[in-house]
């Protein structure tokens, strides 16, 4: 019993001195990162420059004279943006002595080509009636579900398409079950039937014997 409370009050006595400790070491690597931001070709304050911790939700902009302020820790990355010029990343040291650090950041504009731009005069009345009535309208649904349907598309697609698995297995049935219903007995021959051979010249002028690809 006396080893237990001799090790709580170790304990006690420790966790102060650490967490003294932890808040030292904390203290020491708060850096208060202050300065101006100014265009590098005029030296003109940029205002509303946006000032990030990159990898963090804290920042702040620059005054309307490019002026900030801001807490960082040592070690963090700060990046420097602003619409019309480049961004910047500027590391802030391990190494640093002290708490504060003022810097003069400088920025480079970005130059940003434009697709040219080709300005032509305004259209006359002839020339507008003309360009309008000549202008090709595209189908509309309803047409072009016409034309994909129409008997043309339907006896091509009917050619070139090969069969699926649905309509290869209904014809073998079909096939299977007129082999089953003359079983036993020999099977009707077509030749001389003038019916049989009235559909099979309209096959044949429909293509429906021609090879598949």
């Amino acid at each position: 019993m006396k080893r237990f409370l001799r090790y709580i009050i170790l304990f006690a006595l420790l966790i102060p001195t650490a967490a003294k400790a932890q808040f030292e070491t904390f203290k020491d690597s708060v850096v208060q990162l202050y300065g101006v931001v100014m265009t590098a070709d005029s030296l003109k304050g940029v205002p509303a420059a946006s000032i990030v911790v990159k990898g963090q939700n804290r920042g702040t902009i620059s005054n309307s004279d490019g002026v900030f302020s801001i807490v960082v820790l040592k070690g963090d990355n700060i990046e420097f943006s602003s619409i019309g010029y480049k961004p910047i990343t500027v590391n802030i040291s391990k190494e640093l002595k002290g708490n504060q650090q003022s810097i003069i950041q400088l920025m480079v504009t970005d130059t940003v080509y434009l697709p040219a731009t080709i300005i032509k005069p305004r259209l006359t009345r002839q020339q507008f009636e003309r360009d309008f009535i000549n202008n090709p309208v595209p189908d509309d649904e309803i047409a072009t579900a016409q034309r994909n349907t129409s008997a043309a598309t339907r006896r091509f697609l009917a050619a070139t398409l090969t069969s699926d698995g649905r309509e290869a297995s209904n014809q073998y049935l079909r096939q299977y079950s007129n082999k089953l219903s003359y079983a036993g007995q020999l099977a009707p021959q077509n030749i001389f039937n003038p019916f049989a051979w009235n559909e099979f010249i309209k096959a044949w002028k429909r293509g429906d014997y021609k090879r598949k690809s």
